[in-house]
């Protein structure tokens, strides 16, 4: 298992490229004030887009996942029907 990055590692990396959170976030299609969450410390990264976010900066072992986080009740009657 690689070591995983703390926080202000992740942080401390993307300085060491030479880039913003927001550039890093506009790269990997994430929303900046979500991954600025991830870094702070304030989301968990159980599940979702934070746990994408996580892995991608190597702070959590894991798989992206690609399902989405909920279904809107309008497709699930439209697969219902």
């Amino acid at each position: 298992m690689k070591q995983l990055r703390t926080p202000a590692q992740a942080r401390a990396w993307l300085e060491y490229q030479g880039i913003s959170i927001a550039q890093w976030a506009r790269e990997n299609q994430k929303n900046d004030s979500l991954v600025r969450e991830v870094l702070a410390g304030r989301k968990k990264c159980f599940r979702g887009e934070s746990h994408n976010i996580a892995v991608l900066l190597g702070m959590k072992d894991g798989q992206i996942t690609t399902r989405p986080g909920r279904v809107a009740p309008v497709a699930m009657q439209g697969a219902m029907a």
